[in-house]
């Protein structure tokens, strides 16, 4: 506990968490969860080399299945990109060449003595009688790693900012502190690093990872938050651990997919990740896969004792902050003016924050977590920060981007004409002549939408109202004229809200919808009358402006007081096999803690250019990119479905699945799949049933990717509005069904019920038995 908190603390909160301190095991009694296998130390000790004896500027080039045999040190210096490559090729055919002519002497013993003394040593890497054929594959598997000594040693330096806040979310999860180094391996600590396949922050999650348990929009994107990353990542291992029952595989899956190691598992038939590592072959799982968990226990060794690699150096110390949630939708600049607090201190602070928010293109959203320097003049709470927020500047909703889609027979002219612009304007805003023929369903950006402010009547910004036509004007003119629309195959709600510009969430309450996935082709959905902006009843005076948005801002925070007591509540059970007085004893110290003072942590804002600088170049982002290459996390989604077709050709029904889809993948009637599986007319199919498939029109490669793009899309768009925000387990009771618990945690989708639930029978569910719940929520639209 750091010697600021304690002094904030009340003296009897102060002997209540120590009180329960003591209850935590000593540190030389508490046993490790993650195991060191023996048969692995050779890999192990290959990445301590990496990371700590091997710079960027040089590498090594090594076996890629051996990694006791390194062959050699490349040494860079001011070498350029172009002649680094050549350089490793030039190398790398200089041992091929070395290893051929050894084959070559093997056979006889005059061979073997002709030798230089450089061919007897590679010689002697591979023991005593290495055989020919080993020599010879070995030629194909000469790898070059580039070091990382100098990042990982500035990833230590890096990491003492956020190292208590990780520490403390994983004792809450139940997770062993042990992972705490994970980022080490991931992004060197870079809380700001972005990969050249589109991973991005400290945790290096992918855009639809990120998004199942973080806001990733074109205003936040938390990916880049080292504090909600953590959070985030915390949720994904313990999925992970819990799908697969051990460290090794969990971690590894954050590389490859909990599917992925499912699959893995299940192949070698045990979960003893040596012989998965030296036996399991898969196109998918590669050098990256195989290594990340070793190098994850070189990381953890290094942690341990980081002088012994590097010498004394100096950590940078903890970040201080305050937060206050968001009582509107207000503008940075606004914000800027009313707390005294300056843009690169906020941006620093707020590292999630994207472009659209300097620029003004996007407000910073109501309900997000503000973080604040902690030595402020005021003492800034949700209700103070409404009240002293100009009337005239807390806006209701976020700014909206709109699009037109162009109809038969419209021009340029008559459709800036209709949004009250000029044509050129229009034009340029598309990157398209004033003149040019517009092509029938082309969509034209149009002017952001402002959005209506909290009190109807107050007057907007000089500035803000010159940027944008009014919101009424621009929506009653895009209109549609037909009074429904007819869902057609493909279809969400997300896309048909798009394509008619009426909100999800109204499009629901219109047509009496309770679950936004449950659409059907032929549908028809009511639209009209839905599409002006929904005015709030709320006072013209000052005084009730600022009511307004007091009142809001106490709901946000009584709302997130909820969140934080139902974790309070679920994180007092570890997901490992850990002592569970531990994790009782940790969370009951945090919300105690939590309850007594405003977050903090120790020191001043730090380096604020690095931290928040956002790299984009390619060669920057390949400069960024872990040693081990782009994960699993940021190769598809962080579903623990196999998705693969069987070795006799069969699939398990997986949930939202339907014959029709099938025969759609397969390019056959619906009927030859009837006919297939003996199945009557008009009976179904249901989740779980093993399915004989044809794949005499189309490949079982090509029915394996339909079928992922489906799910992945499926996925996607439920993501883009709701997050997970941890998990319960639920008891079956008696008369319980699929249907009735997914609708007693807020319609949650089957497929997500599925994931957190891999190995479960949910269509004979008993009572008793223990079930994985997600727990959803809305995600503010921007």
């Amino acid at each position: 506990m750091s010697p600021t908190v304690a002094k904030s603390l009340p003296s009897a909160v102060f002997f209540a968490i120590a009180s329960l301190l003591l209850l935590l095991p000593l540190p030389s009694q508490a046993q490790s969860q993650i195991p060191r296998p023996a048969g692995i130390q050779d890999d192990v000790n290959f990445w301590i080399r990496v990371y700590t004896e091997v710079t960027t500027n040089e590498g090594l080039l090594h076996d890629e299945r051996n990694l006791a045999i390194v062959y050699d040190t490349v040494k860079f210096g001011s070498t350029s990109s172009r002649g680094r490559q050549a350089m490793v090729d030039e190398k790398r055919d200089r041992h091929i060449a070395a290893l051929r002519r050894i084959i070559a002497a093997l056979p006889t013993e005059e061979g073997r003595e002709g030798l230089s003394a450089d061919d007897k040593k590679l010689l002697a890497m591979w023991g005593a009688n290495p055989s020919p054929i080993i020599l010879k594959e070995a030629t194909t598997r000469i790898r070059f790693q580039l070091g990382q000594a100098d990042r990982f040693k500035e990833g230590l330096i890096r990491s003492s900012q956020w190292e208590a806040h990780i520490a403390e979310t994983f004792a809450n999860q139940g997770l062993p502190p042990e992972l705490a180094v994970l980022p080490h391996v991931e992004s060197s600590f870079n809380a700001a690093a972005y990969s050249k396949v589109g991973a991005a922050g400290m945790w290096q999650f992918m855009r639809s990872t990120g998004r199942r348990y973080m806001r990733v929009d074109d205003a936040i994107d938390e990916r880049l938050d080292p504090y909600r990353s953590t959070e985030a990542a915390a949720q994904l291992l313990a999925y992970n651990y819990r799908v697969l029952g051990s460290w090794p595989l969990a971690l590894t899956a954050y590389n490859h997919g909990a599917a992925g190691m499912r699959r893995a598992k299940e192949s070698v038939g045990t979960d003893d990740f040596v012989k998965i590592n030296r036996t399991y072959t898969s196109r998918s799982f590669g050098f990256a896969s195989r290594n990340f968990f070793p190098s994850f226990l070189a990381a953890l060794t290094i942690d341990e004792n980081p002088e012994k690699y590097f010498g004394q150096f100096e950590r940078r110390p903890e970040q201080k902050f305050r937060e206050v949630t968001m009582p509107a939708y207000v503008r940075l600049a606004t914000l800027e003016r009313t707390l005294g607090v300056d843009r690169e201190q906020l941006r620093v602070l707020n590292p999630g924050w994207r472009p659209p928010i300097y620029s003004g293109a996007r407000l910073v959203p109501r309900g997000y977590q503000l973080r604040i320097p902690p030595d402020t003049a005021e003492r800034w709470t949700p209700e103070l920060l409404a009240a002293r927020l100009p009337s005239n500047e807390l806006y209701a909703s976020q700014v909206a981007s709109r699009t037109h889609r162009v109809r038969k027979g419209e021009s340029l002219a008559a459709i800036a004409q209709r949004y009250g612009m000029s044509a050129q304007r229009l034009a340029e805003m598309n990157n398209i002549s004033a003149n040019a023929s517009l092509r029938s369903g082309r969509h034209l950006t149009l002017p952001e939408q402002l959005p209506r402010l909290l009190n109807a009547s107050a007057a907007p910004p000089a500035q803000a109202a010159a940027k944008s036509p009014s919101p009424e004007n621009a929506t009653a003119a895009s209109a549609p004229a037909d009074d429904f629309y007819v869902v057609r195959r493909g279809d969400s709600l997300q896309l048909i809200a798009a394509r008619v510009k009426v909100p999800e969430q109204q499009l629901l309450r219109m047509n009496s919808l309770k679950d936004p996935d449950r659409l059907y082709e032929g549908q028809r959905l009511r639209i009209a009358g839905t599409l002006r902006v929904e005015m709030a009843s709320v006072s013209e005076s000052e005084s009730d402006t600022k009511v307004a948005a007091i009142a809001a801002a106490r709901g946000e925070a009584q709302r997130e007081g909820a969140a934080v007591q139902v974790v309070r509540e679920e994180i007092a059970k570890p997901v490992g096999s850990g002592e569970p007085t531990r994790g009782r004893a940790r969370s009951a110290a945090a919300a105690a803690m939590e309850a007594a003072t405003t977050t903090e942590v120790a020191s001043s804002v730090v380096r604020a250019a690095e931290i928040a600088r956002e790299p984009v170049s390619a060669a920057e982002a390949a400069e960024l990119s872990p040693a081990l290459g782009p994960t699993a996390v940021t190769q598809g989604l962080a579903d623990s479905i196999d998705y693969q077709v069987r070795d006799d050709g069969s699939i398990r029904i997986e949930a939202t699945e339907t014959l029709g889809q099938y025969a759609d993948w397969l390019q056959i009637p619906t009927q030859k799949l009837r006919n297939l599986n003996k199945l009557r007319a008009k009976q179904p199919v249901l989740m779980g049933q093993k399915l004989k498939l044809d794949y005499s029109r189309v490949s079982r490669e090509s029915f394996e990717q339909l079928r992922r793009d489906y799910h992945a899309k499926l996925q996607g768009e439920f993501f883009a509005q709701h997050r997970i925000s941890g998990t319960e387990v639920y008891i079956v009771r008696r008369g319980d069904s699929l249907w009735t618990m997914t609708q007693r945690f807020s319609n949650l989708p089957i497929w997500l019920l599925r994931q957190y639930n891999p190995d479960a029978d949910l269509s004979d569910l008993r009572a008793g038995t223990q079930v994985v719940m997600p727990k959803i929520e809305v995600v503010t639209s921007s």
